[in-house]
């Protein structure tokens, strides 16, 4: 098992644009449903696996680009230190005085080591200036907990072993 982490900023309008951020249903909508039905539908479909919005569920970013993968750890410990880093980095800027203190983000970065050493995801998000958002996601992979069937978006991410050693 392997963390991935994940980070987003952007204005608060954009995500909440809530159809981009949750996969669309399995099945396009019946014969003879409005044609702007059928549209959204369609877009959602090709945009969803593609667009760099947090998905509503934290394990779908398993289905994002690789190229939105922001570090990669086997180490619980050391994912929960990016958090840190990120959170300590963003603080300055946070629309709320309770998460620029230093003490409650040591306990959200201490919570995300102990929730990713037990294979769950981790995800947090805050306003900056309004009327930006900061969404932070760090996605237990191969496998993950809620959603096992998702595949590694980094293929293979472990380095291969060493070779052995012969003597001569």
């Amino acid at each position: 098992m392997h963390h991935h982490g994940y980070l987003w900023t952007g204005p608060k309008q954009r995500f909440d644009d809530e159809a981009l951020r949750r996969p669309p249903p399995p099945y396009p909508p019946p014969d003879g449903s409005h044609p702007e039905l059928v549209r959204r539908h369609r877009e959602v479909r090709a945009e969803f696996p593609l667009v760099d919005l947090p998905p509503l569920e934290t394990a779908y970013w398993l289905v994002k680009p690789m190229k939105l993968i922001r570090g990669t750890w086997e180490e619980p410990k050391e994912a929960a230190a990016w958090i840190a880093e990120r959170l300590a980095g963003y603080a300055p800027r946070f629309g709320s005085a309770s998460d620029r203190d230093r003490a409650r983000r040591t306990l959200r970065a201490d919570s995300a080591a102990e929730r990713l050493g037990c294979g769950g995801d981790v995800s947090y998000g805050c306003y900056l200036e309004r009327p930006t958002f900061l969404s932070l996601a760090v996605v237990c992979c191969s496998p993950n907990r809620s959603m096992p069937e998702l595949p590694c978006p980094a293929g293979s991410v472990r380095p291969p072993a060493p070779p052995s050693a012969t003597p001569h």
